[in-house]
Parts: structure tokens; C-alpha cells; sequence
């Protein structure tokens, strides 16, 4: 008599993905790393600013060559992004701790200084033309392969724009990853728009009430984190109040899922089918800070190649260190202490 052994079934997964710049280059190594897991089903992702992007390319890659185009998606976009301006003529140190140089700091503080309505006029954007090179966006709209949702800010009232796979544009994108400070404002349907991490760093809660994937893996890039001390320095307070501003969101999103989960805790409570999925949602936490943490500020700034290879490599051992520990905990039960993320201690 032969029996027939099935495989089992891969773990439906979301993925919110944060914002950071330069920095999501390490988020490009996590997410090289969980899709050779053939484990996990990708089935939603959000993100802001960067990790809006790595959202996009991804389901890009997913479209055009499943788990491998994507890989490949990836690994273009960022090698694009890498080769596109010449950094190595204006940072210096090594490749895994760069800096500006004296000059690039100057021109630096100078654009803190101008809006980018003076300091670049013409409202030039490499990162226009690279991602209208690397992503189909028609095809996305079309028939994406994951749900998306795209955090942009809406610059007039400060409210969240969410965009979703059937809205996906370069615009749309752009408006994400716009530093009102370094880039003019994009507009869509004639309204301006900002950075996504003004109002979700990154969404959490559409991933929360979807209903296709009960494991949310959050990866983070800045989290929240206690100082020893105030900020004294003008530079100090400045750098504090940036943080502050784009960590803020995320605390919120997190602070009401507590206070919720503790409302809704008690056995008489009369959930619904919808509460009691909520409730069922797991979460999971990919830290990038003990890694980042070193990094200069300016560091989100500096997309050079080999930096940028050297922080996929620093995402891809994290993505592989938090398998190693957590895997079994997928389709069971959360592995991040949310009250220790929310008092500044992640686990």
C-alpha cells in the first residue's frame, strides 16, 4: 500500500516594509533571502518611501518571473540606483560606513537651507527615470501578483493617501519617496504629496484587516528607540525631531493594535467574525537597528554601489538569523513582543 505524503502548504505572509532611504538597500537583502524560502506565499505588502519601492519592484519581479524575477527585479532596481550618480567622487571612509566629503557636506547644507525650489529649479529626479526603466507599471495595474498599498502623504491636510496595485504609477511612487526638503512636490490629480513616512512608517493596519494573510512580518529600518540623553546641538535636536517625525506613525499603529488586543481581551467579549480574525493576525519583526543604528544619518543619503551591497548583505544574514530562531513560530504564534517594541526594547 503506498501512502501519498503532501508537502505542506507555505505560510501566507504580508510584508510592511519601512522607509529609509538609502537604508532600504537592507530591506532589498531580507527580501532576496525570504523568497528563496519556498516556505512562505507572499500575498500583501505596504510600504513608504523606500519600502514602497522595494514593494513595487517586487511585485514587478513576482509578475514578469515569480520568486526569481523578483530576485532579479531587485537586484537591478538597487544596482541602477547604485551606478547612477558618481558617490564615489564625493563620499569618503570605507564602503561600509561611508561619509560625505567636505565639499558634498557643504552642498548639503546648503540644500537644508534652500527649499529644492531654488536649490534645483528644473525639479530633476534621477529616480524618475530608473524606476520608469526597471517596473511595467501597466502591467502592475493590470494584474499584480500581491495586493499593495503605497503610503504617500497628502501635503495640504497631512493625511494618508493610500495607493493601491490597480493606482500604481511613477508618480505615485515618487510621491512616496518625496523629502519635501530635497525634492519639489509631486502632484496627482493636481494635489501635492509628500514622503509616505509622514503618515505611515510603515501601514500596518491595511495588512491587519486583509484577509489573505494571518503572518505580518514587519521590517524595519529606524525603529523606535530610547536616547540616554536629550539632544543638546542645534544638529542633535534637528536629527532627534527628524527621527521622531517618521517613527511616530508606526508607534501610533502599534500603540492602538495594544490598546486594542487589551480591550478585546476578556472571553465575554462579543468579537465578530471580522474582530476574531484581527485578532488571529501574528506578528513578526525583522530589526534592522542593531545593524543601522552606527550608520550617520547623512548615510540615507549615500547610494553608492558598494554601500549598497554591503547593507543587502547586512538584510539578507538578518532575514536568515530571524529564520533560524523564529520559523517555527510561523502559523502559530507572534515572535515579536509588541510591548517591548512599543517601551523601545524589541526582542
Amino acid at each position: 500500500m503506498s501512502w501519498l505524503i503532501r508537502s505542506p502548504r507555505p505560510h501566507r505572509l504580508s510584508l510592511a516594509l519601512q522607509g529609509g532611504g538609502a537604508h532600504g538597500a537592507f530591506t532589498w537583502g531580507v527580501l532576496d533571502a525570504l523568497l528563496q524560502r519556498d516556505e512562505l506565499d507572499l500575498r500583501s505588502v505596504s510600504g513608504a518611501s523606500a519600502g514602497a519601492i522595494n514593494a513595487v519592484v517586487l511585485a514587478h519581479g513576482l509578475a514578469t518571473g515569480g520568486r526569481e524575477g523578483g530576485r532579479a527585479a531587485l537586484d537591478a532596481f538597487w544596482k541602477a540606483l547604485g551606478t547612477r550618480l558618481p558617490f564615489g567622487w564625493f563620499t569618503v571612509g570605507r564602503h561600509d560606513a561611508p561619509g560625505f566629503a567636505p565639499a558634498a557636506k557643504v552642498a548639503l547644507r546648503w540644500s537644508q537651507l534652500l527649499s529644492p525650489y531654488q536649490f534645483n529649479p528644473m525639479g530633476l529626479n534621477p529616480l524618475r527615470e530608473i524606476l520608469e526603466a526597471q517596473v511595467d507599471f501597466e502591467r502592475l495595474r493590470r494584474a499584480s501578483p500581491v495586493r499593495l498599498f503605497v503610503a504617500a502623504t497628502h501635503a495640504a491636510s497631512g493625511r494618508l493617501r493610500m495607493f493601491r496595485e490597480h493606482e500604481i504609477t511613477g508618480d505615485a511612487l515618487l510621491a512616496s519617496a518625496c523629502l519635501p526638503n530635497i525634492h519639489h512636490s509631486v502632484l496627482i490629480d493636481g494635489e501635492a504629496y509628500w514622503d509616505g513616512a509622514f503618515a505611515a512608517n510603515p501601514p500596518l493596519w491595511p495588512l491587519l484587516h486583509a484577509g489573505d494573510a494571518d503572518d505580518l512580518m514587519i521590517v524595519l529600518l529606524a525603529p523606535p528607540a530610547r536616547r540616554a540623553a536629550p539632544p543638546r546641538s542645534a544638529e542633535e535636536i534637528r536629527l532627534r525631531a527628524q527621527e521622531l517625525a517618521f517613527t511616530a506613525p508606526l508607534m501610533r499603529e502599534l500603540q492602538s493594535l495594544a490598546d486594542w488586543r487589551e480591550a478585546t481581551g476578556g472571553p465575554s467579549w462579543p468579537a465578530s467574525a471580522h474582530e476574531r480574525r484581527l485578532k488571529r493576525r501574528r506578528l513578526h519583526l525583522i530589526d534592522g537597528r542593531p545593524e543601522l543604528a552606527a550608520l550617520a544619518s547623512e548615510t540615507r543619503l549615500i547610494a553608492h554601489l558598494p554601500f549598497l551591497e554591503h547593507l543587502r548583505d547586512l538584510g539578507a544574514a538578518a532575514a536568515r538569523g530571524w529564520w533560524a530562531r523564529h520559523a517555527t513560530a510561523l502559523g502559530r504564534r507572534s515572535s515579536l513582543d509588541l510591548g517591548g517594541l512599543l517601551a523601545g526594547h524589541p526582542a
